[in-house]
């Protein structure tokens, strides 16, 4: 496994990382492929758009010059990039300095290919999700929500958990972003009030959008989703997986899900 702080190989991180203390920072999973990230402008975009919200200070050329060399040393993998605020003082007021980048390496995961061909199973998590409309949309430091909601299942039947927020709204997966087509539209949740908004999902909502399919972002209720023709998950690692069952609730692999599922193939086999 490969090691980088700001650039360079590392075996250890400062105490004083305001990332280790309070989360403050943000990270971005990448699949490389042939010593390059895939989707970099993309993965690059909201790191970039999360930082000015943090008002964490980032040199986006600098970043890129790092990722790319990191990304060719690596050759083929996972590139784990973790932005944060650097060092700082004991107390939660923000630092000044200079922000710092860790860059990790990792296999591939081997997820089973009937995933991808024969869909998976919804575990429904009791653990909801807090709204803070600050932080929605965000991939930041602070996932002890999806630590316990991935705690609640140990079992190899459920592949991916559904998340809730407070109210009952349908979010996303523990570790992915969730689709559903009804009546030939393809529907997102909002994520205005919490949620990860994946790189993934913004790259297959801008392609159906060029395939003139109707595209809807907006709040799901639970019983939406039950009466939904197709539900499908996806990430910037796997792509896509068809949801074919959440309970008692069994769903076919629709067309539109391999539609979109060719596409994201294509996406990260490139």
């Amino acid at each position: 496994m490969l090691h980088w702080v700001d650039g360079q190989p590392a075996a250890s991180l400062p105490l004083a990382d305001r990332g280790l203390a309070y989360g403050d920072g943000l990270f971005e999973t990448m699949a490389v492929r042939g010593g390059r990230p895939v989707l970099l402008e993309r993965h690059l975009a909201r790191v970039t758009a999360g930082c000015a919200r943090l008002r964490i200070g980032l040199d986006v050329d600098r970043l890129r010059r790092e990722l790319s060399a990191f990304c060719a040393e690596l050759g083929e993998g996972v590139a784990k990039l973790i932005v944060t605020r650097g060092d700082g003082q004991r107390g939660y007021a923000p630092s000044t300095g200079a922000p710092r980048h860790i860059l990790q390496s990792a296999a591939m995961p081997a997820y089973p290919v009937q995933h991808a061909e024969q869909g998976v199973c919804l575990y429904p998590c009791v653990t909801r999700l807090g709204e803070q409309s600050l932080l929605a949309g965000l991939k930041h430091l602070n996932r002890l929500e999806q630590v316990l909601a991935r705690g609640e299942w140990q079992d190899a039947e459920h592949a991916e958990g559904l998340m809730r927020d407070v109210s009952g709204r349908v979010i996303e997966g523990v570790f992915s972003n969730l689709f559903l087509v009804s009546g030939g539209a393809l529907i997102t949740p909002d994520l205005q009030r919490c949620g990860v908004a994946g790189v993934m999902r913004a790259e297959l909502l801008d392609q159906a959008q060029v395939l003139g399919i109707e595209c809807q972002v907006r709040d799901i209720e639970l019983d939406e989703l039950l009466g939904a023709d197709e539900v499908f998950l996806c990430n910037s690692l796997y792509g896509v997986w068809p949801v074919r069952q959440l309970q008692a609730r069994h769903w076919p692999v629709g067309p539109l899900t391999r539609k979109l599922q060719a596409l994201a193939r294509h996406l990260l086999d490139r």
